[in-house]
């Protein structure tokens, strides 16, 4: 099929997109035989956190991999988009427990002292949660002030432009887990290590992206502006640089389609299930809540009221 763009401002345009990613201008309707085989698919819906998987026939009362809530199939109108790339699990179950193992037992004084003890893992869940890895053209104006040119001033102003080419931007499309998590996680993969397939954990929970491309523009331009102003930096004259802004205007921008290994567990303390998340490439980055000993925060609470009562009563000697 002949490859499509935006008639205002001629940035590609992907089947699914129902508005240009880059200028917001609605895309033409596809005509029947130009529509994927893919766009209408069933997929489970978790009642809880909103994620969207794969359906499986073989799965009976399905609850969510990621928050554990009950699931509803739904047939969604709308063309669904499906990951083009799997990055590699090389982490396995066990190498995952053993992470959650050693990260109960980090030293934190408001965690009780028994935790890695006494935690017991209560569920592991092999996952893929969905992303957009996108390259783009850019023009960036930026204004700032800094101390170069001050004179009897601390601050002066300054501004400029300048283009920039962005490569493998990561944006996460993932409903089941959080923003702040699937930040965390990115860092750590190797976007070399894919494959068109899922490898590593056959039958894996595989997150649908129930966002698209053209819904998710603030999301993008939010990311594109992010490396707008690390790219700025050595533009701007001096050391010291407050008020940084800059305005993205996007000239193109192509993305893609990737899937990414995670592990969801859930563990048990005293009759109370918590979850983290394991890398499903790096052991050693574990995200999730770990519960606190109310006695170790009373205890400290204690140790400040009695500090001020102290000062207090010193305070009144004088």
């Amino acid at each position: 099929m002949k490859a499509r763009e935006c008639s205002r401002c001629r940035s590609p345009l992907e089947v699914e997109d129902l508005r240009c990613a880059v200028c917001a201008l609605p895309t033409p309707k596809l005509a029947q035989d130009e529509r994927p085989s893919e766009s209408v698919a069933q997929i489970l819906r978790c009642n809880g956190c909103g994620a969207g998987v794969q359906y499986s026939a073989e799965v009976g009362a399905p609850r969510c991999d990621f928050c554990g809530a009950v699931m509803e199939l739904e047939t969604p109108q709308d063309p669904v988009e499906q990951a083009e790339r799997y990055l590699d699990f090389t982490v396995t179950d066990a190498q995952a427990k053993a992470a959650l193992k050693q990260w109960l037992g980090r030293k934190s004084f408001f965690r009780p002292s028994d935790l890695q003890s006494r935690a017991a893992v209560d569920g592991l869940k092999p996952l893929w949660w969905a992303g957009w890895m996108f390259d783009a053209a850019a023009s960036v104006c930026w204004a700032a002030d800094s101390e170069a040119g001050s004179r009897r001033s601390a601050w002066a102003p300054h501004s400029g432009q300048f283009t920039m080419e962005a490569e493998n931007v990561v944006v996460p499309a993932s409903v089941g887990l959080t923003a702040a998590e699937c930040r965390a996680l990115v860092s750590r993969y190797d976007l070399q290590r894919s494959s068109d397939e899922p490898q590593g954990h056959p039958g894996a929970t595989v997150e649908q992206f129930t966002l698209q491309r053209s819904a998710a523009r603030k999301v993008i331009s939010d990311a594109l502006e992010g490396v707008a102003r690390t790219r700025a930096t050595p533009h701007i004259p001096g050391s010291q640089v407050r008020k940084l802004h800059v305005s993205v205007l996007p000239s193109r921008l192509t993305t893609s389609h990737l899937a990414f290994p995670a592990f969801v567990l859930a563990y048990r303390y005293r009759d109370k299930l918590y979850r983290a998340v394991v890398h499903g490439q790096d052991p050693s980055c574990v995200l999730g809540k770990a519960p606190v000993s109310w006695a170790k925060i009373a205890l400290v609470v204690l140790g400040a009221v009695a500090l001020v009562a102290l000062i207090v009563l010193a305070v009144s000697a004088v």
